[in-house]
């Protein structure tokens, strides 16, 4: 039995980040509180940026 956080699923393929390595969604950059990611820090990558402003796993409030 594991009471402790999983660990990410870390991308390493062509749409990871800068760093060589990303996360595999923003529910896994939440669960470790990492959220949001900017362009150009480690686990960023264009995948979790649904509208492409550099910034990653933004909280979303509507229109």
């Amino acid at each position: 039995m594991s009471f402790g956080r999983a660990a990410p699923t870390l991308r390493t393929d062509a749409s990871s980040g800068e760093n060589g390595w990303s996360y595999g969604n923003c529910r896994e950059v939440r669960a470790v509180g990492a959220a949001p990611l900017r362009r150009g820090q480690p686990g960023y990558g264009p995948h979790l940026d649904g509208d492409g402003d550099g910034v990653a796993c933004e909280p979303y409030y509507g229109r």
